[in-house]
């Protein structure tokens, strides 16, 4: 499956950046390049963004959110969300993938039951995501640019690279 989108997130110096890309694909077509696939939650303390089909990243949204109010913790939440997700019959049928975070983790969550946190604060998901990976590794490592900016940068380059991809931007902060 192509998640035909882009969501980056960086957790650094403190600060945590979500970015996601505008576009939104129907086969080889773009029909829409200004959607907003980042949000956040739990009363601004909590960011997430997904990558596959609208109604499936918004159910998402709605599930992790009740988990996020029931156990008011990230990693018990995404946990939770992620058993449901895998053996609830309705909830395995969604195709799209999950970033999470707060200003301690990062989290990719899948309907495999998946909950990661990478071992270096930057995570993305969909099809430009190897692409924002690489460069906001490089960013981190050899600039002293804030979480924000190295995610801002690192889409452009995305964008540059990949096809379902664009440059309509969002970013949210912590």
């Amino acid at each position: 499956m192509i998640y035909s989108t882009t969501i980056l997130a960086v957790l650094h110096k403190g600060r945590l950046a979500l970015a996601g890309d505008g576009q939104v694909t129907f086969d080889k077509t773009i029909v829409k390049h200004k959607t907003k696939k980042i949000r956040k939650m739990a009363e601004g303390k909590v960011l997430g963004g997904f990558a596959g089909g609208a109604a499936d990243g918004i159910t998402l949204y709605e599930k992790f959110e009740k988990k996020l109010d029931e156990y008011q913790n990230l990693m018990r939440a995404a946990v939770e969300l992620a058993k449901d997700w895998r053996s609830d019959k309705i909830l395995r049928k969604l195709e799209a993938l999950m970033i999470v975070g707060n200003l301690e983790h990062i989290l990719i969550i899948s309907g495999n039951g998946d909950v990661i946190e990478p071992d270096d604060n930057i995570a993305t998901i969909g099809s430009g995501g190897p692409y924002a990976l690489a460069a906001a590794k490089a960013l981190v490592k050899y600039s002293d640019l804030s979480a924000e900016e190295i995610a801002k940068i690192s889409m452009q380059i995305a964008s540059d690279i990949c096809i379902y991809t664009n440059k309509e931007i969002s970013i949210e902060t912590l």
